[in-house]
């Protein structure tokens, strides 16, 4: 299995920022949560809301990307957060659930999306004159 490096963006509730990087990003964020170091800056701050992340193939190149964000001012950080996830939603609050089985497409869905039970695809039907 491949691994990969990720750059993490942490928030408070109050937005105070914590950007960090790792190659084991759901249980670094596992860790932020459950202040396994209670003397951190993310413990102390209650900064345990994952609202951004990269994920990158090589470790050098997620420490690079590290060291620049940490380099860019508040404003830019925030710009970038609000550009990827507006609501500042915790990305990572979904991990761990179950997910829902596959199901067999409804006739709702068929008239949405087109007849996915037949897998055809758009550019296969004949075009529609324009008005």
């Amino acid at each position: 299995m491949p691994e990969f490096a990720y750059v993490y963006i942490l928030s408070s509730k109050g937005k105070r920022l914590y950007i960090g990087f790792t190659n084991t990003l759901e249980l670094r964020i596992w860790q932020h949560k459950n202040k396994v170091h209670p003397d951190s800056f993310t413990a102390k701050y209650n900064i345990d809301q994952l609202v951004y992340f990269e994920r990158y193939p090589l470790a050098i190149a997620g420490i690079a990307r590290e060291k620049e964000l940490k380099g860019w001012t508040r404003q830019k950080k925030i710009a970038l957060i609000v550009a990827n996830n507006p609501t500042w939603r915790d990305l990572s609050l979904d991990w761990g659930k179950p997910v829902d089985p596959f199901r067999e497409p409804k006739p709702e869905d068929r008239r949405r999306f087109g007849d996915v039970t037949t897998h055809t695809h758009p550019a296969d039907h004949p075009k529609r004159p324009s008005p």
